[in-house]
């Protein structure tokens, strides 16, 4: 498929096989860890369609031709998702990005794929109403690659995931066929749920094109602030009793103690490099009580301090755990993260899953960060190694696998967030079983039996030779 072809269906300025636009579509923030892609994959062309029309077109012509076809929204995911691993046709979704139609007193949104979160809030927001399931990296995301990496974040533990927020999608499959799937009503029991089916689907099954979403009403009061405590045994205990005595929390972060050091030697603070615990609280009345529910919990364990604010403090108090990210990487010029760690485990195996990577870090003489969104079991871990060591880089690898195999054996997950893209591959098998993920390839070649769409993704064959194998 030529350039000349794809200028037959978009105009010149929406097609380019210029170095910089193809190198710039190559890969995600991961690329450059050889845990998910040894080096970047540049696509034939890039293609940015700005309607269904023209997405619909292109998938066409491109299945007609046995051209791959790899989706890209803003290249912020974290497991090689976009990577266009065999060539072919980067389809940057992001000139797709008008907000539709905002319908207050539905508590619902349209947008394009290409939209970004701060855009919906800001949307939403003239009416009062706020998207409340954004990932921490909402404000740099767009629409289209939340929902298709089943994106979820802070806020889970009140409000769920970006799945459970969408009500309506509109995709292409990979024959250029438009389809509807759910509906704009609150609920539905018509048919076969397709619309779960495309959330997660990473582009692998058809690419989005409008979204309805639905919305929530802001809260009146907004709280939050951390709790410090003298062992990380404590801190999670005391994640464990908030969660299951279900304090109404709109977040809950962890920080262990090794990421409580790497944050402060960031930010400057004088706080004690100790575990620490991040909260905030929603609600339209009556927050102090369950501020006041939570402090009696935390404090059993042991909190050597507690402290909640409103919106004049509230981000000073949060902001080891906000500026954790950068902290990681500048801590230590001699190592630095592996790959970004992602299971999630039930909240009774919390305390012990992270319990579990901090020995494995000892026993390999590295240091592990274990941090991340406590409240829904979901740990985040760096592992930090000295690139040019290969030992420390072999038994990092080691480190990280053992905790994923880990979190499948207590009953959870290889990712919580991040997708399976070409990261988690090799962890399907083990987390499901092979019955079930053939049943997962049979719905694959059945909405796109040439392996049009992101091809080199999901399934563990791939690792091989990049194909959704005949059974």
């Amino acid at each position: 498929m030529t350039e000349d072809d794809l200028t037959e269906i978009l105009s010149e300025r929406q097609v380019s096989t210029a170095e910089d636009a193809r190198a710039e579509h190559s890969g995600d923030w991961a690329t450059l860890s050889e845990w998910v892609t040894p080096e970047p994959v540049m696509p034939d062309v890039v293609v940015y369609p700005e309607t269904t029309a023209e997405v619909s077109a292109v998938l066409e012509a491109a299945t007609e031709r046995g051209i791959p076809v790899t989706p890209y929204a803003a290249g912020t995911s974290l497991e090689g998702n976009p990577v266009p691993v065999h060539g072919g046709i980067s389809m940057d979704l992001t000139r797709m990005d008008t907000v539709l139609d905002v319908r207050p007193d539905d508590f619902q949104i349209d947008v394009e794929p290409g939209v970004m979160g701060p855009a919906v809030q800001e949307a939403a927001g003239d009416h009062g109403l706020f998207f409340p399931p954004l990932p921490s990296s909402g404000d740099i995301s767009t629409i289209g690659g939340m929902i298709a990496n089943a994106a979820s974040g802070m806020q889970t533990v009140k409000y769920g995931e970006v799945a459970d927020w969408v009500l309506e999608l509109e995709v292409v499959l990979a024959d250029g066929s438009v389809i509807t799937t759910g509906s704009k009503a609150p609920k539905t029991s018509a048919g076969y749920n397709l619309r779960d089916l495309f959330v997660g689907s990473e582009g692998t099954l058809g690419v989005v094109t409008r979204a309805t979403l639905e919305l929530a009403g802001r809260p009146a009061q907004r709280r939050g602030g951390r709790a410090i405590f003298p062992t990380l045994q404590d801190a999670t205990a005391a994640v464990r009793d908030v969660v299951t005595a279900g304090v109404d929390v709109a977040k809950i972060e962890l920080m262990d103690t090794t990421s409580a050091r790497m944050s402060n030697t960031y930010t400057g603070a004088s706080l004690p490099d100790a575990p620490m615990v991040f909260l905030e609280f929603h609600a339209d009345h009556n927050v102090e009580d369950e501020i006041a529910f939570c402090r009696d919990l935390i404090e059993s364990h042991d909190a050597e301090s507690f402290e909640i604010a409103g919106d004049d403090r509230m981000d000073e108090l949060w902001e080891a755990r906000t500026e954790l990210a950068y902290a990681l990487s500048e801590y230590d010029p001699d190592r630095q993260p592996l790959h970004a760690g992602d299971v999630t485990v039930p909240i009774s195996e919390y305390g012990s899953m992270i319990e579990y990577a901090k020995t494995r870090g000892e026993e390999a003489s590295l240091p592990v960060a274990c941090f991340g969104h406590a409240g829904d079991g979901n740990v985040h871990y760096a592992v930090l190694v000295d690139d040019d060591d290969e030992s420390e880089v072999e038994r990092g690898k080691a480190v990280y696998a053992d905790i994923v195999d880990r979190a499948i054996t207590v009953g959870g997950t290889a990712t919580g967030e991040h997708g399976v893209g070409r990261g988690k591959r090799q962890y399907l098998v083990d987390e499901y079983d092979e019955e079930t993920v053939e049943a997962m390839r049979a719905v694959k070649r059945a909405l796109d039996p040439t392996d049009t769409l992101n091809p080199g993704k999901m399934f563990p064959e791939t690792e091989d030779d990049g194909r959704i194998r005949e059974k």
